[in-house]
């Protein structure tokens, strides 16, 4: 068992099924029907993630600021189980990253927390990485210098909000100051993944050595230590229960909302590159194009020629043992690199279908990342 979670549940028919699913799915777990107790093991030990009874009071407000706060284990996924009528939204904003809804399912929790695993898996081989507010410029080649939010960086890379539809492929020039810091960083990066909303992961690519100790020395201020594995605490973990209006893009006018707890997992995605047919809905006349991300929420559609905003599409997904079929709104509209598409669902079968896409990928990215 490669996972070690702690369940934080008094209701024991939810902890009994939960227990069963990780047990089968070689996923170490503690329970526990206390919330005191649960805060007293989050002092103790590191935990992968912490799935949490929450009950909208004020017990369960004080255990997440401090799971939050706790130094070990603030950068633990957090799987929030709520009531069926709980309204999650401020969930999010209080730092849960994926949302169960009771009454509980086997299948339904098994693909949810299959598609965590990889996932987590995933994130605990990336470098430390820590937020951060603050702006860049960034210049690539044949394009005018833009403006962009850095939200959190790492010795390894960033992760910025733009003000950019889509950034060009090949190398990007950053240059930035960190906070509390008098001297620039500069440093060449390539785009590792983007989505519609602008944002954007930014891998690390030529670093001067002068630019490489000021951010080393800045994580270090800010209790991380470069190069030392542990959990991202940004996990790209898409919520379960997203609301269709928070797919909407980020605002380019407020770099701040951007950066809090609830917006920067507002469209998180699991990058991919997945061969699909679009068509309008009502006509027969498909296009080809490959999906970049997808969530539960929505995915993005590369292709040269894509569809004007508000238009109803369907997209046809084949893997190797299934097809999935996802009707769709286009939020955005990108000539010649793509478009972002909302999910639609007409009921809860459709959004376990994407659900099930989503395990698929996780699952397949957890097996490319492991080592040879």
């Amino acid at each position: 068992m490669d996972m070690c979670m702690l369940l934080v549940c008094p209701d024991q028919d939810a902890a009994n099924l939960l227990m069963s699913v990780l047990s089968e799915m070689e996923m170490e777990a503690e329970h526990t029907p206390s919330i005191a107790h649960g805060l007293a093991r989050l002092d103790e030990q590191r935990f992968d993630a912490v799935i949490f009874d929450y009950r909208c009071d004020a017990a369960s407000d004080e255990f997440l600021a401090r799971l939050r706060k706790s130094s070990k284990n603030k950068a633990a996924m957090l799987v929030a189980l709520v009531d069926e009528e709980c309204n999650a939204r401020p969930l999010f904003g209080l730092g849960a990253n994926f949302v169960l809804y009771r009454p509980l399912s086997v299948e339904r929790t098994r693909l949810s927390l299959n598609a965590a695993r990889g996932l987590m898996r995933t994130e605990r081989r990336q470098s430390p990485r820590t937020h951060v507010n603050s702006t860049a410029n960034i210049s690539y080649p044949g394009v005018p210098d833009l403006d962009a939010t850095l939200i959190d960086i790492s010795d390894s890379g960033t992760l910025i909000a733009t003000h950019q539809q889509k950034l060009g492929d090949g190398k990007v020039y950053f240059e930035f100051a960190l906070p509390g810091q008098g001297q620039l960083v500069r440093l060449s990066g390539e785009v590792a993944w983007q989505d519609f909303s602008g944002r954007a992961g930014i891998s690390f690519l030529d670093v001067p050595q002068t630019s490489r100790k000021l951010i080393q020395t800045w994580l270090q201020r800010n209790g991380v230590r470069p190069g030392e594995p542990q959990q991202s605490q940004e996990p790209i973990i898409e919520r379960f229960a997203l609301e269709p209006n928070l797919a909407q893009p980020a605002s380019v006018d407020e770099p701040e909302e951007v950066s809090s707890v609830g917006d920067r997992r507002r469209d998180e995605r699991v990058p991919c590159q997945l061969g699909a047919t679009v068509l309008p809905v009502g006509t027969s006349a498909a296009s080809h194009c490959s999906l970049s991300d997808v969530s539960e929420g929505g995915c993005y559609v590369e292709m040269p020629s894509p569809l004007p905003g508000r238009a109803d599409v369907e997209i046809m997904v084949r893997t190797a043992d299934r097809k999935f079929a996802i009707r769709g709104q286009v939020l955005t509209s990108h000539p010649g690199f793509g478009m972002g598409v909302r999910f639609v669902f007409e009921n809860s079968a459709e959004r376990e279908e994407i659900l099930r896409l989503l395990a698929v990928l996780s699952a397949a990215r957890a097996r490319d990342e492991q080592p040879c």
